[in-house]
């Protein structure tokens, strides 16, 4: 809630030094901006890196039947999500058409005061491709000492996060939107801000109701006393916007639902790393969003959105657990898949998270759903 707060600080201070500080000032603060965004692209490669590698590294042993269906039910949830989040923004945003704009092309006067250049060492998909490669490896060959390498190193890009980046945030932000109000074009993306985050809250809704109905039914059991059972989880991920603050609660509530203690206790921690259905939701519709109504930008088809979709439940390994972790692993696939520039990220970054704790609460009940369902599998192999 404080990181809220302070990203509508951000927007309003960004919009009054637009409006009423002379352009020098302006150009401070847009400088500002543009040193955060060189840090914050220097970043995307070794969250991509260091996350992915250790946790694949720390995998748990001797339960291959378990994690196999855990992962494989995230994974599931998390693609049919981002896709039908798809389709609905497909068929809702151009209803809009005309009445809704977002400029992500920000045609600005504005002078860099410092030209500062800080080149990440990687592009996305190296880090994506040398994550696998050292994850599994060290896994597999019991590397402890690069085990600790890889957790270390995902312990400094956190704290890098939690310390210097998303405190960073508000600044970035600031600057974007005065960039935008020299522009003229900041009280028509205000205006579709709106918009796209209750379309993003109906969104997660709607998909906890899919999920929990069609389990309901398939199971024969109660989706009201399912779903039900699962809302101190929810409301606790509300609170803390994380997954794994939340894992005492969502554990108790999975053991509510007569999910086995060891299906309970292994995948639904398991689940708080990995299944991020609801982040998914938030940045596909997001970016549907931003790419439909940006003059600029082409929008892609199904068959062209599946693979960003895809690599994005793969890079939400990678989410670190700070508020807004899962679209900061997101940027690298939004700037390389997608072509955003640097006001169409912030724009995307803001909209995440001023709704991060209802995505991170969708995720949490969502955990509920892939432990029924691991459960239900691991009887019927009699395990």
């Amino acid at each position: 809630m404080n990181l809220i707060l302070k990203l509508i600080a951000g927007i309003v201070a960004g919009i009054l030094v637009g409006l009423y500080v002379p352009l020098t000032g302006v150009e401070l603060l847009y400088t500002v901006k543009e040193i955060i965004g060189q840090l914050l692209t220097f970043t995307i490669p070794l969250i991509i890196l260091f996350f992915i590698a250790s946790g694949i590294a720390g995998l748990p042993k001797g339960s291959n039947h378990l994690l196999g269906k855990t992962v494989g039910f995230a994974y599931g949830s998390t693609i049919i999500a981002g896709t039908l989040a798809f389709m609905l923004v497909s068929a809702i945003i151009p209803l809009f058409d005309g009445g809704l704009t977002f400029n992500a092309e920000v045609a600005t006067p504005l002078s860099n005061l410092i030209n500062l250049k800080i080149p990440p060492l990687m592009d996305v998909m190296t880090a994506l491709a040398s994550a696998f490669i050292f994850g599994i490896g060290i896994s597999q060959l019991q590397l402890e000492t690069l085990k600790k390498v890889s957790d270390q190193g995902r312990d400094i890009i956190d704290a890098l996060l939690a310390k210097v980046i998303i405190p960073a945030l508000p600044f970035y932000i600031a600057g974007v939107f005065a960039e935008m109000t020299v522009a003229g074009t900041v009280f028509e993306t205000l205006q579709t801000f709106g918009v796209v985050l209750v379309a993003a809250l109906v969104m997660h809704w709607l998909w906890l109701s899919v999920l929990y109905i069609s389990t309901g039914v398939l199971l024969k059991r109660n989706p009201i006393e399912l779903i039900k059972n699962m809302l101190p989880a929810y409301f606790t991920a509300l609170g803390t916007m994380s997954s794994a603050a939340t894992i005492p609660i969502s554990l108790r509530a999975s053991k509510a639902n007569d999910v086995q203690e060891d299906v309970a206790n292994f995948s639904v921690p398991l689940c708080a790393t990995i299944h991020l259905s609801g982040s998914t939701i938030t940045i596909v519709t997001c970016a549907m969003a931003v790419m439909f109504l940006s003059p600029s930008m082409d929008v892609p088809s199904l068959v062209d959105m599946l693979p960003f979709i895809m690599m994005l439940g793969v890079v939400m390994i990678a989410a670190p657990g700070a508020p807004g972790g899962a679209v900061m692993s997101a940027l690298g696939l939004l700037t390389s898949m997608l072509g955003f520039n640097d006001s169409a990220v912030a724009l995307m970054i803001a909209l995440y998270l001023a709704q991060d704790s209802f995505g991170t609460a969708c995720n949490v009940t969502g955990d509920g759903v892939i432990a029924l369902w691991v459960d239900r599998f691991s009887k019927k192999a009699g395990s």
